[in-house]
């Protein structure tokens, strides 16, 4: 088939890649002709991406890819366009179409009759029936059903393992018309592959979800059921905080029994997926108030902890403070909803001096960001650790010189590296006996 995959972000790209070496030709189209010349280049952009470079060289080598910023050069004559392009939400939590309709428009003059257009954007239940495909056929001149099928099949990927999660969860597929839910089956199932699971009520592989709206809701869920259970564990762990319980002990209680899955407290809940979401959720059922209070409770955990912070020291105006991490989680070079926009307002507002260190970040990126850049070694009177970095487990007292509070905001230091100083976690009940003040 000719595949036109629309956005090269970290999941189009990579769904490229993979849909040219099971044969396909295909072409990715993007706005930034910056990516676009990268990619034709043979350069991953994404260098935290397993095995990308990898397969990008090799699409390129063997001619079944190229990118390019033309819609006129890559959609006439696909079988298949798989749009990706990301849906945002505004500053009131609505979300904003602006990108994906534009890109809905752009393609829809180009479509040959009989095309497939499948949507792996996560939105709000009822959009592919409801905005996109009525769309597509005004811009098309296609009726829809008949000369052209439009589908919802959600990527359901994680940054820095797309290729493996690929292969390991079900693909799923909800259609508006039985033959284009029949056409998009068939297109997946030559182009994935997928591991074998025994733990599945059915064989891994292409699932039909029966409509449109299905596969929406089932994405929705998936991922608002991570936000609500992590508000649940955020929750206990600012009572085991009040009560002097370590609510790890807890939840890993808790967790020997097979009917409690209780996810782990943090300073907070970022990337593309889990904040954003669950407000797609709530654009179409705006009375679940419990997915709303959740939503609240991890939005409120950066400023929980440097309150508390703020607490155990009597005040933290003029102290010098590195937040460790700019990355919404560790190893992945994101600042997407990171906490670290509201850890670091919420230490502004008690006049401190901050700094930010990221060890997948060089000292000049974070100064283009807007903060300043804090180096391990340097003098400090509090660290926040933001992000769940694997080299922030190895950190020791001696890289943060003059240290008098450690906030670990994920629990990933090491307790005895740090003798004799202050550490405290979220849930980690008292731990913090003759903290000196200022």
């Amino acid at each position: 088939m000719k595949v036109a995959v629309v956005a090269l972000g970290k999941v189009g790209l990579p769904l490229a890649v993979q849909f040219a070496a099971a044969g396909h030709t295909v072409v990715g189209v993007d706005i930034d002709a910056a990516l676009v010349e990268q990619v034709n280049g043979g350069a991953s952009p994404y260098p935290g991406e397993a095995d990308l470079a990898e397969r990008l060289a090799e699409a390129r080598a063997d001619g079944r890819f190229h990118a390019t910023t033309d819609y006129a050069r890559a959609v006439p004559g696909a079988d298949v366009v798989v749009v990706v392009v990301p849906l945002v939400v505004d500053a009131d939590a609505a979300p904003d179409f602006t990108a994906l309709d534009a890109a809905t428009r752009s393609l829809a003059v180009h479509l040959r009759p009989g095309a497939l257009v499948s949507y792996e954007t996560t939105v709000p239940v009822g959009t592919t029936r409801g905005r996109f495909a009525p769309m597509v056929e005004a811009g098309s001149g296609l009726t829809q059903g008949s000369d052209v099928h439009v589908v919802f099949s959600p990527e359901r990927v994680f940054s820095g393992r797309v290729f493996a999660d690929l292969a390991r969860y079900p693909k799923l597929v909800g259609g508006l018309s039985e033959t284009g839910a029949h056409v998009a089956r068939r297109f997946y199932g030559s182009s994935l592959r997928f591991d074998p699971r025994d733990d599945l009520p059915r064989p891994n592989g292409v699932w039909d979800m029966g409509s449109a709206e299905a596969a929406e809701l089932a994405k929705l869920a998936e991922t608002t059921y991570r936000d609500v259970n992590i508000a649940l564990a955020n929750r206990f762990a600012t009572f085991a905080d009040r009560t002097g319980i370590e609510v790890d002990r807890v939840i890993e209680a808790c967790n020997s029994q097979p009917y409690s899955h209780l996810h782990r407290p943090g300073i907070a809940v970022g990337g593309h997926c889990i904040p954003v979401y669950p407000q797609l959720y709530l654009a179409g059922d705006p009375d679940a108030a419990l997915v709303r209070a959740a939503r609240e409770q991890n939005a409120a955990m950066p400023e929980y902890a440097v309150a508390r912070a703020a607490q155990l020291l009597g005040s933290l105006d003029g102290m010098r403070v590195a937040v460790l991490g700019a990355a919404y989680r560790g190893g992945v070079k994101e600042t997407a909803f990171s906490g670290v926009f509201d850890t670091v307002a919420a230490l502004d507002r008690r006049g401190a001096r901050v700094g930010v260190h990221d060890p997948l970040y060089a000292p000049e990126e974070l100064a283009e960001l807007g903060w300043r850049p804090y180096r391990l070694g340097e003098e400090v009177d509090v660290a926040v650790v933001q992000a769940d970095h694997a080299e922030y487990a190895r950190l020791r007292a001696a890289d943060l010189p003059g240290l008098r509070l450690l906030l670990d905001g994920r629990g990933v230091t090491d307790p005895a590296a740090f003798r004799g100083v202050p550490r405290v976690t979220i849930g980690g009940g008292d731990q913090t006996p003759g903290v000196p003040g200022r």
